[in-house]
């Protein structure tokens, strides 16, 4: 079923909006949409808060509107709270400043590339960090100028290879950015913890149950630390680990693990060659020998930029490719090589690499638990052997150490021992120490007290906010619907009258729509000529946080009944008295 009606806005003397149901844009679906993979997708199209354009690509309509520019507020009142200043930088970015800082080509096929009709080469904004340091260099010249935080609420734009999940993954999205620039690290340190407080603050005016997490700088880059904000939620594409008796949290991609050595066993006086057909995996070697996976050595032969090297790590590990490439300084290009590399560097296939007897100039890199293994089994770099009872302290050679696996749920917190546990997350927020990665690059400098010249020192700050709207209805929701928090819903309250033929019943509701409108809240009524469950399940769908039916038999009585989205605890309370009680749920509600 589709009710599509037309927009039509309605003021009073005082400037107040009117809004009634038969006038607005509001195409809700009973139907779920097949190209929607996770619930907010599903029910943003159903509701009728968006229509998608192209892959990725979507139009916002009235009410998906209206919930953006609440988030936008609240996001824009605690950058204002902490002196941030709002600015507005162009979408189109030239490639010189990319290229200056460096991430013209480092950032890879998700920026888009165009060209003028002068040849020029230009990209649309991902992130701004090119554009503000151009900016602070032109203008900026003392310590006096100094801190600046500087933010802007706009569109990004970024080629995902596979947009999917609505607004979590697209092409075009809504971004808050800040940028601080500070004398010093000293100075940096406070404007990362105002962001990191108010963050704190925005996500809970929205009604969001979310953590601040540990986490990778990525293609952002700089040296110091950084938070992502996630929001819980089984949709999440982003694995957290927590402890829940202390405040550590980080995303797996970024979580430090500490080294767990295996129980000393007896062993041989030396390693043995064994003959190991057509066993190439960690199951099968494991079956055939008898072993288990912690006596294992994964032998990884990877392939960064043009520098080949050979990863170990214990067989019941994952590897963290994000904790391997920040150990070796970062490639623009890491993957496994390919078995034609692997043929010529070791002289075998994939599946019996191992460490022992690699060649002199090949550089070999462990985690941190392999040096501790006594007795284990590896690779012997010819097709269908392995060596096993190897000693990893004189058998082969290690050229560095580094935390390199991925943390599992049930490991030690390392802040205070407690076993860990393991959620899913949709990053919402992200808070970066740049230090001076662009400052450098692009010149953006000032003088100190003495005259000396300073590079500034930066952090940036991004919030996610097309992106919070679809992770609040992930959070919020039930099979009905969407179920909003009151501070971001696209209307507070609506009214539904049972019979719009009953001129007692549509006197009454007309009435409370402008008492309603007077109290400032923000309130739709449902003037349709539909059945009260046709109605009623709109409501539910769209998620209007309160609802106030006005029907016959309790009309007779005095009464109305008023319902919670929420709770689904519904009441009859006097019709004198329901508009400031509708008054009082709200401001208790925005009274953060």
């Amino acid at each position: 079923m589709i009710s599509f009606t037309k927009i039509k806005l309605y003021g009073n003397k005082k400037g107040m909006d009117f809004m009634r149901v038969s006038q607005l844009l509001n195409p809700t679906l009973r139907e779920v949409p097949a190209e929607a993979e996770i619930v907010s997708h599903q029910l943003m199209v159903r509701a009728g808060l968006i229509r998608k354009s192209a892959a990725g690509v979507y139009t916002y309509l009235p009410l998906g509107l209206r919930v953006l520019k609440k988030i936008e507020n609240i996001v824009r009142q605690e950058m204002d709270a902490k002196g941030g200043q709002e600015i507005l930088m162009p979408v189109i970015q030239p490639a010189e400043l990319w290229k200056e800082s460096g991430r013209w080509d480092i950032y890879g096929a998700e920026l888009f590339r165009l060209k003028d009709r002068h040849n020029r080469e230009f990209c649309l904004g991902p992130t701004h960090e090119e554009i503000i340091t151009d900016l602070i260099r032109g203008e900026v010249r003392s310590y006096k100028q100094l801190p600046l935080l500087l933010y802007q609420i706009q569109n990004k734009y970024r080629d995902e290879r596979r947009p999917r999940f609505g607004l979590m993954r697209g092409r075009e999205f809504i971004m808050k950015d800040l940028y601080s620039f500070d004398q010093d690290e000293a100075g940096l340190n406070k404007s990362y913890q105002k962001m990191y407080d108010a963050y704190c603050r925005i996500f809970s005016r929205c009604g969001l149950r979310f953590r601040p997490v540990e986490a990778d700088a990525g293609a952002i880059g700089g040296t110091g630390g950084t938070h992502e904000f996630m929001v819980l939620a089984d949709s999440g594409e982003n694995g957290v680990v927590y402890c829940p008796d202390c405040n550590y949290a980080a995303n797996v991609e970024k979580a430090e693990c500490r080294p767990q050595a295996i129980e000393d066993v007896e062993i041989d006086d030396q390693r043995k060659l064994v003959h190991t057909p057509e066993v190439g995996t960690i199951d099968e070697v494991c079956k055939f020998l008898a072993v288990p996976k912690t006596r294992l050595i994964k032998s990884l032969l990877y392939q960064g930029d043009d520098r080949v090297f050979l990863v170990l790590i214990r067989g019941d590990r994952e590897l963290n490719e994000i904790k391997l490439n920040n150990a070796l300084g970062g490639f623009v290009s890491l993957q496994l090589a390919s078995p034609d590399v692997v043929e010529k560097t070791l002289g075998c296939k994939p599946g019996f690499v191992g460490p022992i007897d690699v060649p002199a100039g090949l550089l070999v890199i462990a985690d941190e638990e392999v040096p501790l293994l006594k007795r284990a089994v590896c690779g012997a770099n010819k097709a269908d052997y392995h060596f096993v009872d190897t000693v990893p302290s004189q058998d082969f050679r290690i050229d560095q150490v580094f935390d390199l696996r991925t943390v599992e749920p049930g490991e030690a917190c390392l802040k205070c021992g407690a076993p860990l546990k393991e959620a899913r997350g949709i990053e919402v927020g992200q808070v970066f120490k740049l230090g001076t990665k662009y400052s450098k690059a692009l010149g953006a400098v000032y003088l100190d007290e003495n005259g000396e010249e300073r590079p500034c020192v930066m952090g940036c700050y991004g919030v996610g906010v097309s992106r919070s709207m679809a992770s609040s209805i992930e959070q919020n929701h039930d099979d009905a619907g969407i179920i909003w928090p009151i501070p971001i819903a696209p209307y507070h309250c609506i009214i539904v009258p049972v019979s719009t033929k009953d001129a007692q019943v549509v006197e009454a509701a007309e009435k409370l729509y402008q008492d309603l409108q007077r109290l400032g809240v923000e309130v739709l009524l449902d003037d349709r000529d539909e059945r009260a469950g046709v109605k009623f399940k709109d409501a539910d769908l769209v998620g209007y946080p309160l609802r106030v039916t006005i029907g016959s038999k309790t009309l007779g009585n005095g009464q109305v009944e008023l319902r919670e989205r929420k709770t689904g605890e519904t009441q009859l309370v006097l019709v004198e008295e329901v508009a400031q009680q509708v008054k009082n749920i709200i401001d208790k509600a925005n009274s953060f």
